[in-house]
């Protein structure tokens, strides 16, 4: 019996107009970071963000971003069995369900959809399901996973605690993967969880524990927190680093590679030191990745976002291996391995 595999048919972004620069974000700091130090330490020249409501919402951005996937890869949408959304949410309208939204506005009639989260990883951990939901039922065939971000909306730039999200931006993705494509073929996957960071970070007003009130109804438009940065920043300078490297070992051994295999680093926008020691742990050069800090930070966009620019510039072509690798608040690491070009 032939084994199945399953491959990447193409991707689709899209991107909101609005920007906030260095200068900006350091005028919103209120001087506790200067334009150079948001430059040079937190990795932002400039990031994207949301310019108007009915466009930019996470829904509609997500949408935006898989009609470009359709018209990039020129994918019937009538073929499209599933939609894993990756959608934030924060959205149009609390409780409503995004993929089945995607499916109404891209006209697949035949799909199913289900909306999946795991902060910043959702991308990377959904493609892992869509690659099982693939090779596990003979009538899956295609399956799309896209989304869109903005959480930065609910950023207070004067919390000095929350310096590691002003990055934080807005945008949609999309990517199609189908079965027994033959080629740009998703090998392993690997992720770590750890619950005990779960309610570290939150948007603190808002939800059953903490209702909107008219008294903190302002406050509750910027309360994304850090809600014990202690715990929180000293778990993850315990945790993170290994916890990366583990997930892109586990990968490439399920995928029979190694480290000396990969050719592009497909990698969320973090701080630039951050992004510089990896690749340096990686034994790769500042041409073997994108760094966003022209974008910032867009969540579970980023991983589609770095391999659609990198396609477009030949950073990734016919024989690159791609290592995808995310981190989400929860706390969740992972890595997928991409083998890209025809097998």
């Amino acid at each position: 019996m032939k084994k199945v595999n399953v491959g990447i048919v193409g991707t689709g972004i899209y991107l909101p107009k609005g920007r906030m620069s260095a200068r900006e974000i350091s005028e919103a700091t209120k001087g506790t970071w200067s334009e150079q130090a948001i430059i040079d330490k937190l990795g932002i020249r400039e990031k994207v963000v949301p310019e108007n409501t009915t466009s930019d919402g996470t829904q509609e951005m997500g949408a935006l971003a898989a009609l470009d996937a359709l018209k990039n890869t020129g994918i019937d949408p009538l073929s499209i069995d599933v939609i894993l959304s990756v959608t934030e949410e924060w959205k149009e309208y609390p409780l409503t369900t995004s993929a089945l939204y995607i499916q109404d506005r891209i006209g697949a009639l035949n799909a199913w959809g289900i909306d999946v989260q795991n902060r910043c990883c959702t991308t990377v951990s959904a493609m892992k399901m869509a690659k099982d939901m693939l090779v596990a039922d003979d009538e899956i065939h295609v399956v799309m996973v896209v989304g869109g971000y903005r959480n930065g909306d609910f950023i207070d730039f004067t919390d000095k605690d929350m310096s590691m999200m002003y990055n934080l931006g807005a945008g949609g993705g999309a990517i199609i993967l189908k079965k027994n494509y033959n080629k740009n073929l998703l090998l392993g996957s690997h992720m770590i969880g750890d619950g005990s960071l779960s309610r570290t970070a939150a948007v603190q007003i808002g939800g059953l524990c903490n209702p909107i009130t008219p008294e903190n109804l302002n406050e509750s438009k910027k309360s994304l927190r850090l809600l014990d940065p202690v715990k929180m920043k000293d778990r993850l300078n315990l945790v993170s680093m290994p916890n990366w490297i583990k997930c892109i070992d586990e990968s490439l051994r399920k995928s029979k590679l190694t480290r000396k295999d990969i050719g592009y680093l497909d990698i969320l926008h973090i701080k630039r030191s951050g992004h510089e020691a990896m690749l340096e742990e990686l034994g790769l050069n500042e041409d073997q990745s994108i760094y966003l800090d022209d974008y910032g930070h867009i969540g579970q966009i980023d991983q589609i976002l770095s391999l659609h620019l990198a396609l477009e510039s030949g950073q990734v072509k016919d024989g690159t291996v791609v290592c995808m690798l995310a981190a989400g608040i929860g706390y969740v690491w992972a890595a997928n391995i991409i083998r890209w070009g025809e097998q």
